[in-house]
């Protein structure tokens, strides 16, 4: 018996290396490949005026995320900033997307819309109207009528979270005019 508990103690020891091996193998190549987890997010311009305000959810919840990265100013006043965003649509939908067979609904599904834009001081487009949109299914069911009202205001807070993370993307990756970076 004492020979294979040593037989044992050592392939649990190899078994332990190996998987060692295993991990910095997996890391070094995953290192190796350029992966980088995503640092915070710099803009092109040093001040920007939101047109959203700051009672708004999603207003306040892009100006904090713009000021987090430390390097561009959000001005109250659309003279002192740089550039201007102008939010020109903010839809939420909720459409029926199945019915039970008594003709109830079974689905809904959920959908976000944001349409921007981005101006210089003279008033030039940046940034042309975009569109951002996103959409989610939620089931639906008549007993559980507050969770799920609960749970649709989630996904639609989730929602906007991810659009202001899209934006802040976008916004990043604006390209400013020479004429409007010297002033």
């Amino acid at each position: 018996m004492p020979v294979t508990q040593n037989r044992m103690k050592v392939s649990m020891r190899l078994f332990r290396i190996l998987k060692m091996v295993v991990y910095v193998v997996c890391l070094t190549s995953l290192g190796a490949c350029g992966f980088a987890l995503r640092g915070p997010v710099t803009f092109p311009f040093k001040s920007i005026y939101v047109g959203i305000p700051d009672s708004s959810e999603f207003g306040g919840n892009l100006k904090r995320n713009i000021r987090a990265n430390g390097q561009t100013i959000v001005t109250n006043e659309a003279a002192k900033a740089e550039v201007i965003l102008d939010v020109l649509d903010e839809k939420r939908e909720k459409t029926i997307l199945s019915l039970n067979s008594q003709g109830r609904v079974r689905e809904f599904s959920l959908g976000f819309q944001l349409k921007f834009r981005l101006r210089d001081q003279a008033g030039h487009e940046v940034l042309a109207p975009t569109t951002l949109g996103l959409k989610r299914n939620i089931s639906f069911k008549e007993n559980e009528v507050l969770a799920k009202e609960a749970e649709e205001n989630l996904l639609y807070r989730d929602m906007q979270s991810e659009l202001v993370q899209q934006m802040m993307r976008r916004l990043a990756v604006v390209k400013m005019s020479v004429a409007a970076q010297e002033n």
